[in-house]
């Protein structure tokens, strides 16, 4: 049964080419470790008292929770105020997705490849009908000229994108002097980046002739019932609304988003997100290879966190010889097997999806005041018991809630991920 209920606070490179050894050996040795039973899934009431607890303890504001179990949701609740109004937030209004966007459009590139649109290995140059750097600047994308002298752009895979391995910074305005440039070869490394997967949006619409913001509505949004979902901004999402809050306890309102931006355009609700969350465990419009594909290892994470995004490699023994990028996500394996993870993030916003692929079992929160996610650990930890998300890489140096009285703050601000 589904509970939904508001409450308030008390207040083609050497590294691609060995892809699929990599993808094999991870695989392999997840095989091999004992996974441990699960904890008991704690009741609803339970659920809302330790999200209630975390708010009280990091000062957020609002914060919304779901629970999927066995590939169903079983729990929806959303916690404290959406607007500096004091208005209720509750399981309908109107959230923004930050990154969760990326999962959502990774989702729709895997159905396309399984319609044999996009092979996900093939250059996305043989897609368009001039060389990338000749398309005019726009906004809603990047600034493709600045490649004008670096061919590498004509090696550039769906699969780079998706796993964040294309050579791009996170966005080329955030470069020292705004522009876009190669830092590796494409399929190096990991170093997240938006900017590729805004240049595999480019690809379908300019080379493939798609409408990105129609396909993620027809394949995503209408296929699972995900009423209060857009990738663009419209009157429609005005009601019932959440504004945010930054790590100083600053309000902020509500960005409209005017274009679709696969990096992070989404605006959702915690109840549509509920739904995502479970037709990915289930495996649900995916071939099941490339449901395997996206939760399976496709590329090493040799960093010591995500943030920044080009900085140095760990040497091999300090790397966590479990982490990898899946196809849009991230995947590790823990005592419970393997699971997944997305975040979004930006000043006012903190959003976190944790999946274990045994038992069909995710947490997903969504929470418009960013202090939340110094919450986020012990918060999927008391639902899931341990899962080995990798909490230290995703957010870096944060202070994190021990689930004590005790109250914690984080003073770093983010550019959104």
């Amino acid at each position: 049964m589904t509970i939904t209920r508001t409450t308030q606070p008390h207040r083609r490179n050497p590294a691609a080419d060995n892809r699929t050894t990599i993808a094999a050996l991870l695989l392999a040795g997840a095989g091999l470790c004992s996974a441990t039973e699960p904890p008991a899934r704690p009741t609803s009431t339970a659920i809302e008292q330790e999200a209630t607890r975390a708010m009280a303890a990091t000062g957020a504001q609002g914060l919304a929770i779901a629970v999927v179990d066995d590939g169903a949701v079983v729990h929806v609740s959303a916690h404290g105020k959406r607007n500096a109004a004091g208005d209720p937030l509750q399981p309908d209004t109107i959230m923004y997705g930050a990154s969760l966007t990326k999962t959502v459009f990774a989702y729709t590139v895997l159905q396309l490849a399984d319609e044999g649109r996009i092979d996900l290995d093939r250059p996305l140059a043989a897609v368009l009908d001039r060389p990338l750097p000749e398309y005019p600047d726009e906004d809603r994308y990047a600034a493709w000229s600045d490649l004008a002298d670096d061919p590498r752009w004509r090696n550039i895979t769906a699969r780079h994108a998706l796993t964040h391995s294309v050579g791009f910074a996170n966005f080329g305005f955030m470069e020292p002097d705004g522009k876009l440039r190669f830092h590796f070869d494409p399929g190096a490394r990991y170093a997240y980046s938006g900017d590729g997967l805004i240049l595999l949006q480019f690809a379908f619409e300019r080379g493939l002739g798609l409408d990105i913001g129609a396909e993620v509505q027809r394949r995503v949004f209408d296929r699972f019932g995900m009423v209060r979902s857009a990738m663009q901004w419209h009157e429609g999402l005005a009601t019932n609304l959440a504004d945010g809050w930054r790590s100083d306890g600053s309000p902020e309102p509500h960005d409209p988003r005017s274009r679709v931006r696969v990096a992070g355009s989404m605006d959702t609700t915690i109840a549509d997100m509920a739904r995502f969350a479970a037709m990915l465990v289930r495996g649900e419009g995916l071939a099941s290879g490339s449901r395997a594909a996206f939760a399976a290892p496709q590329l090493p994470i040799t960093t010591a966190s995500q943030f920044p995004t080009l900085q140095p490699e760990l040497p091999v023994e300090r790397r966590r010889a479990d982490l990898a990028a899946g196809l849009g996500v991230v995947v590790f394996d823990g005592p419970q097997g393997r699971g997944f993870m997305k975040g979004g993030h930006n000043d006012s916003t903190g959003n976190t999806m944790v999946c274990i692929e045994r038992g069909k079992r995710c947490v997903l929160i969504l929470a418009n005041d960013v202090r939340a996610e110094m919450a986020f650990p012990r918060l999927v930890a008391f639902v899931l018991g341990e899962t080995g998300a990798p909490w230290t890489w995703e957010y870096g140096g944060m202070a994190f809630w021990d689930g004590s009285d005790a109250t914690v703050r984080d003073v770093r601000t983010g550019s959104g991920w």
